[in-house]
């Protein structure tokens, strides 16, 4: 076990689409700043440093009518920028002193392109996190991307299932809007969580302020699914620390 607490960072490798500065409310940022060797520098937010193309790109000022550039790369560039964000960035303390990261998060586009094929061969991955909604339609994409990870070797440590119900506020019924958790039983994986569709999450990502540092405010204006849904990511987040610690 850590005698401190650990030290995340968030790697967004989405390169077409990423999202990652407008979920931690970084999409305004300045550009990142260079260490005297030239690797990048993470940007801040919540306590949690983060990378990301977004931040590389050219981006319209607040309030503009402009539309953020396209990136139209073909898969050899997009190969040297994984790369690059994998290991030209210097995750240590502003200023490149202290510890590097306990733990580094990679959020990916779906698929099975460029991306991740090239994040495994460049470096060893502790854990797969597959986050889908419950309907066949997407499980299908879900099977291709587990098939995948099995040929790169990367093990995957389970499934959670994104908008798996709506809470009726008045009746506190769960509906499965999108299909039943049977259908992802079948694709022989853990499920990790099952997250009910909660307003306050989406209020929260738009405006780059993660649902769970809402606490327990949030809970509140979302009822029984907020409390639900903080449950269920408090259990997932459990589940995957206990399995890539081990």
């Amino acid at each position: 076990m850590l005698s401190h607490r650990p030290r995340v960072g968030i790697l967004d490798l989405d390169i077409f689409g990423p999202s990652i500065p407008t979920l931690m409310g970084l999409q305004y940022s300045d550009d990142p700043h260079l260490t005297s060797a030239g690797a990048l520098v993470p940007i801040i937010n919540h306590g949690v440093p983060t990378m990301s193309m977004g931040y590389l790109v050219p981006r319209p000022p607040p309030d503009s009518t402009e539309f953020e550039g396209a990136i139209v790369w073909r898969g050899l560039m997009v190969q040297k920028a994984v790369q690059q964000l994998l290991f030209d960035v210097d995750w240590r303390d502003p200023g490149g002193s202290g510890p590097g990261l306990d733990v580094l998060i990679i959020d990916m586009p779906p698929g099975t392109g460029d991306v991740p094929l090239t994040l495994g061969q460049l470096v060893v991955v502790d854990g797969a996190v597959i986050v889908s909604t419950p309907q066949d339609v997407a499980l299908t994409d879900v099977r291709r991307g587990i098939s995948m990870f099995k040929k790169i070797s990367v093990p995957i440590t389970g499934l959670i299932l994104n908008q798996a119900s709506f809470l009726c506020p008045s009746c506190n019924t769960a509906h499965e809007l999108f299909g039943t958790s049977a259908n992802a039983s079948r694709l022989g994986i853990p499920l990790l969580a099952q997250l009910p569709l909660v307003g306050g999450v989406s209020w929260g990502g738009d405006r780059g302020i993660p649902y769970v540092l809402e606490g327990k405010h949030g809970s509140r204006k979302d009822g029984r699914a907020g409390e639900m849904w903080r449950d269920a990511m408090n259990e997932a987040a459990s589940k995957i620390w206990g399995l890539v610690h081990n």
